[in-house]
């Protein structure tokens, strides 16, 4: 299986259960792994047969738009459940972090594996 990745895309977004965090917006940082469905583009050298990274980016960024997310969990679940439906991936690795949370914590969060990795 080849996997295409997007590293460190960050998102100002509200997240959290706490009431400062549903005012106060934070950066969280996302990393996908993205499974791709035979090696048909390295064969091909054509973006019809891949996935298209910036809609991939623009998709997750619409999606925190959208929705307010109390738990690092449910937003990486909807990112995997999205990435999956829309753009036909069999498997999805999403890393989702917040920046900077806590007092000697440079980063915290969830890692979310979803689909058959082939």
């Amino acid at each position: 299986m080849d996997i295409i990745f997007i590293s460190e895309l960050k998102i100002e977004t509200l997240i959290g259960i706490y009431e400062w965090e549903k005012q106060v917006p934070q950066i969280i940082q996302i990393d996908l792994e993205v499974g791709l469905r035979g090696e048909h583009a390295a064969k091909s050298g054509k973006i019809g047969d891949t996935i298209d990274y910036s809609r991939v980016v623009g998709r997750v960024e619409q999606l925190f738009r959208e929705q307010h997310f109390l738990l690092l969990e449910k937003a990486g679940e909807a990112i995997a459940e999205t990435i999956i439906s829309e753009f036909k991936t069999p498997w999805i690795k999403v890393s989702i972090a917040k920046l900077a949370p806590l007092r000697n914590v440079k980063k915290l969060g969830v890692v979310i594996e979803r689909g058959k990795r082939g």
